[in-house]
Protein backbone atom coordinates (compact mmCIF):
# COMPACT_ATOMS: atom_id res chain seq x y z
CA UNK A 1 0.00 0.00 0.00
CA UNK A 2 0.93 3.55 -1.28
CA UNK A 3 1.46 5.78 2.00
CA UNK A 4 -0.41 9.16 1.20
CA UNK A 5 1.30 12.22 2.99
CA UNK A 6 -0.78 15.19 3.59
CA UNK A 7 0.36 18.28 3.03
CA UNK A 8 -0.30 22.46 3.90
CA UNK A 9 -3.70 22.74 2.57
CA UNK A 10 -5.34 19.52 2.16
CA UNK A 11 -8.57 18.76 4.17
CA UNK A 12 -7.43 16.62 7.17
CA UNK A 13 -9.34 13.18 7.02
CA UNK A 14 -12.28 13.02 9.96
CA UNK A 15 -12.26 10.68 12.33
CA UNK A 16 -13.73 9.61 15.11
CA UNK A 17 -11.56 6.76 17.48
CA UNK A 18 -11.84 5.52 21.57
CA UNK A 19 -9.38 7.41 23.89
CA UNK A 20 -8.41 6.18 27.21
CA UNK A 21 -11.35 8.21 28.43
CA UNK A 22 -14.18 8.16 26.03
CA UNK A 23 -14.22 8.87 22.31
CA UNK A 24 -12.31 11.70 20.01
CA UNK A 25 -13.94 13.12 16.70
CA UNK A 26 -11.83 15.58 14.92
CA UNK A 27 -15.18 17.41 13.57
CA UNK A 28 -16.25 17.91 16.78
CA UNK A 29 -13.35 20.34 17.28
CA UNK A 30 -14.12 22.63 14.29
CA UNK A 31 -12.97 26.14 15.00
CA UNK A 32 -10.06 25.07 17.20
CA UNK A 33 -6.27 24.33 16.03
CA UNK A 34 -5.23 20.97 16.64
CA UNK A 35 -2.24 19.41 16.95
CA UNK A 36 -1.78 15.18 15.90
CA UNK A 37 1.13 13.91 16.95
CA UNK A 38 1.66 10.05 15.97
CA UNK A 39 3.78 7.76 18.05
CA UNK A 40 4.95 3.88 18.20
CA UNK A 41 3.91 2.71 21.17
CA UNK A 42 2.96 3.94 24.93
CA UNK A 43 5.91 3.69 27.41
CA UNK A 44 8.80 3.47 25.04
CA UNK A 45 11.82 5.95 25.99
CA UNK A 46 11.50 7.91 22.72
CA UNK A 47 8.07 7.99 22.96
CA UNK A 48 7.55 8.67 26.69
CA UNK A 49 10.13 11.74 25.69
CA UNK A 50 7.99 13.09 23.13
CA UNK A 51 4.52 12.76 24.96
CA UNK A 52 6.36 14.57 27.88
CA UNK A 53 7.76 17.29 25.93
CA UNK A 54 4.29 17.38 24.83
CA UNK A 55 3.10 17.95 27.97
CA UNK A 56 5.87 20.24 29.13
CA UNK A 57 4.85 22.88 26.21
CA UNK A 58 1.27 22.12 26.78
CA UNK A 59 0.40 25.40 28.52
CA UNK A 60 2.37 27.28 25.78
CA UNK A 61 0.64 25.76 23.35
CA UNK A 62 -2.73 25.98 24.77
CA UNK A 63 -2.03 30.17 25.06
CA UNK A 64 -1.64 30.15 21.44
CA UNK A 65 -4.83 28.45 20.97
CA UNK A 66 -3.83 24.66 20.07
CA UNK A 67 -5.10 21.32 21.12
CA UNK A 68 -2.81 18.57 21.17
CA UNK A 69 -3.90 15.36 20.90
CA UNK A 70 -1.17 11.76 20.61
CA UNK A 71 -2.15 9.07 18.69
CA UNK A 72 -1.11 4.99 18.51
CA UNK A 73 -2.35 2.08 18.20
CA UNK A 74 -2.01 1.16 21.94
CA UNK A 75 -5.25 0.23 23.32
CA UNK A 76 -7.06 2.57 25.55
CA UNK A 77 -6.18 0.86 28.53
CA UNK A 78 -2.93 1.10 27.71
CA UNK A 79 -3.36 4.64 27.42
CA UNK A 80 -4.63 5.20 30.69
CA UNK A 81 -1.59 3.95 31.86
CA UNK A 82 1.00 5.72 30.02
CA UNK A 83 -1.51 8.69 31.44
CA UNK A 84 -1.28 8.31 34.72
CA UNK A 85 2.11 7.60 34.59
CA UNK A 86 3.57 10.43 33.05
CA UNK A 87 0.78 12.86 34.19
CA UNK A 88 0.00 13.81 30.89
CA UNK A 89 -2.96 16.04 30.35
CA UNK A 90 -3.95 16.10 26.81
CA UNK A 91 -5.77 13.46 24.78
CA UNK A 92 -4.88 9.73 23.89
CA UNK A 93 -6.86 8.46 20.57
CA UNK A 94 -6.36 4.55 20.69
CA UNK A 95 -5.80 3.85 16.68
CA UNK A 96 -5.62 -0.19 17.24
CA UNK A 97 -6.94 -0.46 13.50
CA UNK A 98 -4.42 1.71 11.88
CA UNK A 99 -7.74 3.71 10.44
CA UNK A 100 -6.22 6.96 11.33
CA UNK A 101 -2.68 6.42 11.07
CA UNK A 102 -3.37 5.20 7.56
CA UNK A 103 -5.46 8.47 6.82
CA UNK A 104 -2.96 10.63 7.64
CA UNK A 105 0.44 8.84 5.82
CA UNK A 106 1.70 7.92 10.09
CA UNK A 107 1.77 4.02 8.97
CA UNK A 108 4.25 2.58 6.51
CA UNK A 109 7.47 0.71 6.25
CA UNK A 110 9.99 2.16 8.17
CA UNK A 111 13.87 1.13 8.92
CA UNK A 112 14.17 -0.29 12.62
CA UNK A 113 17.85 -0.62 13.74
CA UNK A 114 18.62 -2.08 9.56
CA UNK A 115 15.51 -3.86 9.40
CA UNK A 116 12.41 -2.58 7.24
CA UNK A 117 8.99 -2.84 8.72
CA UNK A 118 5.96 -1.60 9.06
CA UNK A 119 4.97 0.39 11.70
CA UNK A 120 4.01 3.91 12.83
CA UNK A 121 6.40 7.11 10.91
CA UNK A 122 6.42 8.95 14.29
CA UNK A 123 4.79 12.56 12.43
CA UNK A 124 3.00 15.23 13.84
CA UNK A 125 -0.42 17.55 11.60
CA UNK A 126 -1.08 20.84 12.43
CA UNK A 127 -4.70 21.35 11.64
CA UNK A 128 -6.33 24.54 11.48
CA UNK A 129 -9.71 25.71 12.78
CA UNK A 130 -11.35 24.98 9.05
CA UNK A 131 -10.06 21.72 9.00
CA UNK A 132 -7.60 22.39 6.72
CA UNK A 133 -3.81 20.91 7.18
CA UNK A 134 -1.31 24.00 8.47
CA UNK A 135 2.09 22.05 9.02
CA UNK A 136 2.53 18.47 8.40
CA UNK A 137 5.70 17.02 9.55
CA UNK A 138 7.03 13.28 9.02
CA UNK A 139 9.46 10.79 10.17
CA UNK A 140 10.20 13.69 13.11
CA UNK A 141 12.43 12.41 15.94
CA UNK A 142 11.33 12.04 19.68
CA UNK A 143 14.12 14.28 20.85
CA UNK A 144 13.62 17.81 19.99
CA UNK A 145 10.91 18.24 17.88
CA UNK A 146 8.67 19.70 20.34
CA UNK A 147 10.49 22.61 20.46
CA UNK A 148 11.72 22.70 16.48
CA UNK A 149 7.68 22.91 16.15
CA UNK A 150 7.27 25.52 18.62
CA UNK A 151 9.29 27.72 16.52
CA UNK A 152 7.95 26.69 13.64
CA UNK A 153 4.86 27.79 15.21
CA UNK A 154 6.05 31.28 16.22
CA UNK A 155 5.44 30.08 19.93
CA UNK A 156 8.32 30.78 22.10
Amino acid sequence: MTRHLLTPGDTAPDFTAPTDTSTFSLSEHRGATVILFFYPAAMTPGCTTQACDFRDSLDALKAHGYQVVGISKDAPEVLAQFRAQEHLQYTLVSDEDLAIQNAYGAWGQKNLYGKLIDGTIRTTIVIGPDGVVTHAFYNVKATGHVGRLRRDLGIG
